[in-house]
């Protein structure tokens, strides 16, 4: 496995492999570490697709705001080096925020639409951060695949919307989100939480469960009574404290005011715990 913590050593070692393959597809993971499972299934599933994976790892601080956790952000070099070469990972993308950014940005990458609401209305300039990074990543490893998870299924909205209104030659395949046993998503963040916060949190995949099962029971739901039984449910963990608990159309993240006409909707949910904030989500299909 190849450590690069340059952009150069990193365009150097993929051009050297793709020169001496035939089979020169290039799958790539951006992460900002911690690695757990659900990374995992990402580099597998590149591994499975390509015959290069490329893993970064990069706390990106233009995605973070004033008053959030870039440097509570939990961070492990070794620990990821060791899931990363676990996992199949051919080369591993290690910059210093002075490598990303040696002199102060003056290009910022903004997709309108699908970023103003969820964590785009309550994390301002979140999804600026997001973009500009994934495009100067995209751009530094020049891939044939990338892959998100969908646990924040908003950034595979925003990113697939970039990708295709910028011409980017890249497929972002979206692969499914990985749950603890007992539903809890898997999170860098997870790690955070107390022992009663952790026992609590399982309220977010319990009210998407029941979000899934009120649409297959209810032939005349609206989605302000889809999202009230939802806000119920997570009211019932004492610690919860909503920040939004969402029913919109998806990809668009768009209001509705019904299900007619439309495709798909995303339950989308943030909700902190202590001083944790957790996203999760769920993909309904209307007509199915």
């Amino acid at each position: 496995m190849i450590i690069c913590r340059t952009i150069n050593e990193l365009r150097q070692a993929i051009r050297k492999h793709r020169a001496e393959h035939v089979d020169n597809k290039v799958g790539f993971v951006p992460t900002m570490g911690y690695l757990h499972r659900g990374h995992a299934s990402l580099l597998e599933r590149a591994r499975t697709d390509c015959s290069l994976v490329v893993l970064s790892i990069f706390v990106n601080p233009l995605q973070f705001g004033p008053n959030e956790d870039f440097e509570r952000y939990p961070r492990d070099e070794q620990r990821d080096l060791e899931l990363a070469r676990s996992a199949g990972t051919d080369i591993v993308f290690l910059p210093q925020v002075s490598e990303m950014y040696p002199a102060p940005t003056k290009t910022i990458v903004t997709v309108a639409g699908v970023t103003e609401r969820l964590c785009g209305a309550s994390r301002p300039g979140h999804f600026d951060g997001v973009a500009t990074v994934v495009t100067k990543l995209l751009n530094m490893a020049q891939p044939d695949f990338a892959y998100f998870g969908m646990k924040d299924a908003q950034q595979v909205a925003v990113i697939e919307q970039m990708v295709y209104d910028l011409n980017m030659p890249v497929t972002i395949v979206p692969c499914p989100t990985l749950r603890e046993a007992d539903g809890l998503a898997l999170s860098s963040r997870n790690v955070y939480l107390s022992e009663e916060e952790r026992r609590q949190a399982v309220v977010l995949s319990a009210a998407l469960n029941d979000a899934e099962a009120f649409m297959r029971g209810e032939a005349t739901v609206t989605p302000d009574q889809l999202q009230a039984a939802v806000v119920e449910r997570i009211q019932s963990a004492p610690l919860a404290r909503i920040d939004y608990a969402d029913v919109l159309s998806y990809p668009s993240l768009e209001p509705i005011e019904s299900f007619e006409g439309v495709d798909r909707i995303i339950v989308a949910l943030a909700v902190k715990f202590g001083k944790t904030r957790l996203i999760d989500n769920r993909i309904l299909h209307i007509h199915a």
